[in-house]
């Protein structure tokens, strides 16, 4: 019997049977193909050392005409601007109390505690609430522990009692018994904007009832879901515009400052608050810049003149003018509804057009340039998207995520056959599906899309479409956020579980740990699936360009079965692990005794500093009868 090359299709395929499969491959993680054969993807590591505060659900990167190379960051708690290896919290405030510190001052201290009540009964129009931050300046020393530059800091507000009017914070300094004086009577206190929900929760009694439920600020009996804060960011010039989903919109303003830090340091602030506001939304769904004739648009907006929230109207601001949204002769500012759907969920800019997505319609929305400014055409009805972050595009062409398929856009909507669909679509926890975002990784021509399983509330696993191959691929990392930016020099993104940001793509580990990888393909017969085979030797065919570790290598594993009806698994009889062999770059053959009607091959790494490829190992065997 002469040798038997091993060669397999390119891409995973779990919608079809194991054995049908033949020729393919059936399980992988942390793995992708380059040029049809299968190789680790690459690592991370932490792109800085500082942290920052909350679960991050958008990135957004531009770079100013000051060369600032800002990375924007939302979280549910807080918004960043990443620069130069540093966060800037520049959150929205929406009180600030200048009259905290009036007598004594408002902090008080327990002796062996770094628990601080602050009153703030000189300022009673306004309520603090639990779970939002606040900063303090002029406080000055409680005379002990608690100095100065400890108060004058930011802080979460960890209990609040209104009809006390105090509520308290946690200054990781112990107290002593010379912390006895408030703070002194200059105190400021600058309240930031309601944080929100890292992901989809459910409320009940009073303030749980939403819009569209039981009414705003109302009691509810059964649970209402309290969706998850979600940021969404564009560039106007070299400022910020940036909105919560479903609530105000708000503007850093860069300024002309010579010194960078000092423009970082200022906070964002309501659109509505500049200089020349009128009629800006109270509300939108998502903003976002028509970069060429730089107007700003609302998609899913409160009217023009007030009212209600209409989660199907758009509306744009006159030209050049992102705080005007008067209509008049004069001005560019207009507004209309999309027919199709019950709201609003996604808005992208394509190179020619904004694709609309509403929960059952697809529109462009088209720059005209005559007094009408912009038209709305509707392209497809009946299509679903899954999460307003479940789309990309790349090379003019949009792919999403729908609710049970996936779908591109390149002049007309297609549907993408997909050999995951089954499997991914049944194993996904539509609860959180809020949370399922959509990039690009345009080294390796791959759009990612992060889901939460079935059994997990957070973003778990992970589908790539490779669109040059036009292949399926999948996976298990913890990601919520992801950005592939031509202005950095990696993808970059973020997890639930560590506060950090990561460069992907750099180096083959996870961050200081090993990355694990495997991939094992369906079953195949070794002859013609009659006869027995008896293996004998095996000579592997694995690249280790890309590693560091002198002592690089793979773990080859050969699983037999005779039937397809026997169970897979690695302890039945009928399908055993029958070789478990470590190649490196300098293996030329291995011998083994493998005697079956199928096999199914699984390489896998687990060692720090691996990186390989696999590229088409032979077996050796003879024929072994029937029996």
């Amino acid at each position: 019997m002469p040798l038997q090359k091993l060669q397999f299709r390119p891409g995973l395929n779990k919608d079809q049977t194991n054995y049908t499969n033949e020729g393919g491959w059936f399980e992988c993680d942390k793995i992708r193909f380059r040029s049809g054969y299968p190789e680790k993807i690459g690592g991370w590591a932490k792109a800085t050392l500082e942290t920052f505060l909350g679960t991050c659900r958008q990135m957004f990167n531009y770079i100013t005409s000051f060369g600032d190379n800002i990375l924007a960051m939302g979280t549910n708690l807080k918004v960043y601007l990443q620069v130069g290896g540093s966060f800037y919290d520049v959150t929205p405030l929406q009180h600030t109390s200048t009259t905290l510190g009036a007598s004594a001052g408002p902090f008080t201290a327990t002796n062996g505690s770094s628990i601080i009540t602050v009153s703030y009964a000189t300022d009673p129009l306004y309520e603090p609430a639990a779970g939002n931050f606040v900063t303090f300046a002029g406080a000055t020393s409680l005379g002990g522990n608690i100095t100065a530059a400890i108060l004058n800091q930011n802080y979460e507000i960890l209990t609040a009692d209104s009809t006390a009017n105090t509520y308290t914070i946690d200054v990781g300094v112990q107290a002593n018994a010379s912390d006895t004086a408030k703070g002194g009577a200059t105190v400021t206190a600058y309240y930031e904007i309601n944080t929100g929900a890292a992901g989809g929760t459910y409320g009940y009694g009073w303030g749980t009832g939403g819009w569209g439920s039981v009414g705003w600020g109302l009691s509810s009996t059964q649970p209402i879901l309290i969706p998850q804060q979600d940021w969404f960011f564009d560039s106007f010039s070299n400022d910020l515009i940036m909105n919560i989903r479903n609530g105000a919109i708000y503007i850093w303003e860069r300024g002309a400052l010579t010194n960078p830090s000092v423009a970082y340091g200022t906070r964002a602030v309501r659109l509505d608050s500049l200089a020349g506001a009128a009629y800006v939304p109270d509300e939108a769904m998502q903003i976002l810049v028509s970069q060429n004739d730089r107007h700003l648009i609302a998609f899913g907006a409160t009217p023009y003149g007030g009212g209600d929230f209409d989660p199907l109207l758009i509306r744009w601001a006159t030209q050049d003018f992102p705080e005007n949204w008067t209509v008049s002769a004069t001005t560019t500012a207009g507004f209309f509804r999309c027919a199709a759907g019950s709201q609003i969920v996604r808005a992208i800019l394509t190179r020619q057009e904004i694709l609309v997505y509403t929960d059952t319609a697809l529109y462009s929305m088209q720059f005209l340039g005559t007094t009408d400014v912009f038209g709305l055409q509707q392209l497809a009805d009946n299509i679903s998207i899954i999460s307003p972050r479940a789309v990309a595009t790349v090379n003019n062409t949009a792919f999403w995520m729908g609710k049970d398929k996936f779908y591109s856009y390149s002049g007309r909507v297609d549907t993408l056959p997909c050999t995951l669909r089954n499997y991914i679509f049944k194993d996904i926890n539509f609860a959180q599906a809020d949370q399922i975002v959509c990039g690009t990784n345009e080294g390796w021509n791959e759009i990612w899309w992060f889901y939460p399983s079935a059994e997990s509330n957070t973003n778990n696993r992970y589908i790539i479409y490779n669109h040059l191959e036009r292949i399926w691929y999948y996976g298990n990392i913890d990601r919520t956020a992801w950005l592939d930016s031509p202005l950095r020099e990696y993808p970059q993104a973020v997890s639930s579980a560590q506060p950090y940001l990561y460069n992907h793509e750099y180096g083959s580990d996870d961050d200081t740990l090993p990355l694990e990888a495997y991939i094992t393909s369906s079953d195949y017969d070794i002859s013609d699936g009659d006869q027995f085979t008896l293996i004998k030797r095996i000579i592997p065919d694995v690249s280790f360009a890309g590693s560091t570790n002198e002592s690089a290598q793979v773990k080859l594993q050969f699983l037999k079965r005779n039937f397809p009806g026997n169970e897979r698994t690695a302890v039945n009889d009928d399908y055993t692990v029958v070789s478990d062999l470590d190649v490196d770059s300098y293996t030329e053959q291995v011998f083994t005794r493998l005697r079956s009607r199928q096999v199914a091959l699984k390489v896998t790494s687990e060692a720090l500093g691996v990186q390989w490829q696999l590229g088409s190992p032979r077996l050796d065997g003879r024929p072994d009868g029937k029996r």
